[in-house]
């Protein structure tokens, strides 16, 4: 028999517009023999819609062109529903499993999993409480630490303290970290908000910059070296993909390079040594059990050019799923296709439950 599984796209997030891409290929790459499949939307104001359209028309906003194919509609906390209440009606529907294909804020840092979790409704990827903390990345370094994660030097504020003293820690963050500095939202994706400085009037630009999409910053140490990542999908006993390496049209691999300027080089498997690679995925699993993950992640990683060091950069709980995205990329080269990886992330799901 087969499962009706709710896919979620867009979201109230900087990412809406890449949720978009990333669920209209998870929609026409779902094997239809096993799922019926229900679409809904979440415009980035905050309402909540059912799709009744082609999935391939998500990108840049065209599900919502035609109101005849949109209904207003939530997903109920009320167990007894065990799915989604259409509002118009006030009738249930009963969904088995969701997949948040939300990235960023208010869908990949723990909120959309509590709604999930209050509901009963199995759903793909990490918990609440894992995918707050991988999306905070200073929970994500405090966590690292603890664990004797290698990751570059770094430190944090809040926009309160920055407010009181910002002079101060500005000054303190330069001679600890030394430039280059990189400074980041602690809650964003897909490198929005990030920035490099390389002196004293740049970093508090791009702390100001950074401020500007969450109320706390984390600065890093630049590392110099190879980025790489690695896929990590199951539960309890999760297995890694191989490692792919990017090298970025840009300074560094930000919004633009990711998404929008097809320059970058993607390397699968990375052009690394055999026992470096496997370093990096039994690092990347480690780093997945020690922030509570499970269903899927992309842990991403700094090989350090001075010494061979493998640093943790950040790990993403609903990485990209694109037609040019890492994550499906990674386990597609490892013989597992897109089809076969969704169908897989649903049964983690029920799994799970």
């Amino acid at each position: 028999m087969k499962k009706k599984v709710l896919i979620l796209f867009g979201g109230v997030s900087s990412e809406h517009d890449v949720s978009l891409v990333s669920a209209s290929s998870v929609i026409a790459n779902i094997p239809r023999e096993k799922y019926d499949v229900v679409q809904m939307g979440i415009t980035k104001d905050g309402r909540f819609l059912l799709y009744k359209g082609d999935a391939a028309n998500l990108p840049e906003s065209g599900w919502l062109r035609d109101e005849s194919l949109l209904e207003p509609a939530v997903i109920s906390p009320d167990r007894s529903h065990h799915g989604i209440i259409h509002l118009a009606s006030g009738e249930t529907e009963y969904i088995d499993a969701v997949f948040p294909v939300l990235h960023g804020k208010n869908g990949e840092d723990g909120t959309m999993q509590g709604l999930l979790e209050i509901s009963g409704i199995p759903f793909v990827g990490c918990d609440c409480l894992s995918s707050a903390a991988c999306m905070d990345k200073s929970m994500t370094n405090s966590v690292a630490d603890y664990n004797g994660i290698p990751q570059a030097k770094w430190t944090s504020f809040t926009a309160a303290e920055y407010a009181a003293n910002g002079e101060e820690l500005l000054k303190n963050a330069a001679e600890a970290l030394k430039f280059p500095v990189f400074v980041k939202p602690a809650n964003a994706g897909s490198s929005v908000g990030i920035s490099k400085a390389k002196n004293a009037s740049e970093l508090k630009t791009a702390c100001e910059k950074a401020f500007e999409h969450d109320r706390k910053v984390v600065l890093e140490q630049a590392v110099t070296g190879r980025e790489v990542e690695c896929a990590v999908m199951g539960n309890d006993e999760p297995v890694a993909s191989t490692v792919g390496e990017i090298i970025p049209c840009n300074d560094f691999y930000d919004y633009e390079a990711k998404y929008i300027d097809d320059g970058s080089k993607l390397c699968i498997p990375a052009e690394i040594p055999a026992e470096k690679l496997e370093e990096v995925r039994a690092l990347a699993i480690k780093s997945y059990k020690a922030l509570g993950c499970s269903g899927l992640s992309r842990v991403d990683f700094f090989i350090r050019e001075s010494d061979g060091t493998v640093m943790l950069n950040e790990i993403n709980t609903i990485p990209g799923f694109t037609s040019i995205s890492m994550f499906p990329k990674l386990f597609g080269a490892v013989g597992i296709p897109y089809a076969e990886l969704i169908d897989r992330l649903f049964e983690y799901a029920l799994e799970r439950k």
